[in-house]
């Protein structure tokens, strides 16, 4: 991983902070950072919140992204968050940085570098560079670009490096209006709350005394109200709407 020094940019990016400024959703900010994404030559964008260190997956904390989802999901599923150089750097520095998927793995130190590895070039997502972000409220994330390109420039960097804070806020704002809007039914709720208490659906199937069949219909259509990837997702936009205690 390779810091890089923050540059005010001219031009491009004062276009793209005009562009994210007027969007009004999270799907347009999304669909801004996918355009993003093609002008530069990258394959891709995440934008996510940043993991507890007691955190052992990733998904949960994604705000928007159009990585493919049986990447994150096999990115969770090998355990690769709590030896990730990529995040520990996110705590330690406020400053971009570009990533290499051989360079940056190759100091995990957790014995899972070859998988690290073998899956960001599977996907296409062996290189690009992560931005810190935060918000005013203080909670702080990234905004990622990857593809297959060789290295940004400085002025792309910085040109990226522009939009992070504004994008990073603009989503966290639409979601909160949007979990605050949510009309999940008391069923809904009382499923979702024994998932945090992690009951599996059989379980909480005997303990409401509802079929597995009904349980998963709950769980699913509220997982589709909060526009979550799976349960787990769900579960933590309900608890940030003030639905769950």
């Amino acid at each position: 991983m390779t810091e890089q020094p923050i540059v005010i940019a001219p031009g491009t990016s004062l276009r793209w902070v005009r562009r994210f400024v007027e969007a009004g959703s999270e799907q347009e900010a999304s669909g801004l950072l996918a355009e993003m994404s093609r002008e530069y030559g990258l394959r891709g964008y995440l934008l996510t919140a940043l993991p507890a260190t007691t955190s052992t997956e990733l998904l949960p904390h994604v705000l928007a992204t159009n990585w493919p989802v049986e990447m994150l999901s096999s990115y969770d599923e090998a355990g690769l968050v709590l030896g990730s150089p990529v995040i520990r750097h996110l705590r330690g520095s406020t400053n971009p940085f570009t990533f290499d998927a051989v360079s940056t793995n190759s100091s995990r130190l957790d014995g899972k570098t070859e998988i690290a590895t073998g899956l960001f070039r599977q996907y296409g997502l062996s290189r690009g560079a992560y931005f810190p972000a935060h918000n005013p409220l203080g909670q702080r994330g990234a905004l990622a670009f990857a593809g297959d390109r060789p290295a940004l420039a400085h002025m792309e960097m910085a040109e990226l490096n522009a939009i992070a804070n504004l994008v990073f806020t603009k989503v966290l704002e639409c979601r909160a209006d949007a979990d605050a809007q949510v009309p999940l039914s008391g069923r809904e709720i009382e499923c979702l709350s024994w998932v945090s208490a992690g009951k599996t659906s059989i379980e909480i199937s005997g303990i409401l005394g509802l079929s597995e069949y009904t349980v998963n219909h709950y769980l699913n259509r509220a997982t589709r109200k909060l526009d979550a990837v799976n349960r787990v997702q769900a579960v933590a936009k309900a608890i940030r709407a003030g639905l769950l205690t």
